[in-house]
């Protein structure tokens, strides 16, 4: 006989809304790293150093991080 669903026993998922969230989380930590990546080989390669480099660096970073997690949360979006 299953046990029936109690007070703290949801049978439904997360929503909608809780799954863009998280694919925006996961899309952000990809792009932050893809842009780590990418945004250092490149600022290296320009000669950038110190200061400037940490900057260059940071902006490619949030920049990949911000549009990589749109576009998953947008594709989750779709999904639900």
């Amino acid at each position: 006989m299953p046990m029936p669903a109690g007070v703290y026993q949801s049978s439904s998922g997360p929503s909608c809304f809780d799954r863009m969230k998280t694919g925006f989380g996961i899309g952000f930590c990809v792009g932050l790293a893809s842009g780590a990546l990418f945004g250092g080989f490149s600022a290296l390669r320009y000669g950038l150093r110190g200061r400037e480099l940490i900057n260059n660096v940071g902006k490619v970073m949030l920049q990949g991080g911000g549009t990589f997690g749109t576009f998953m949360a947008i594709g989750t979006g779709i999904r639900c």
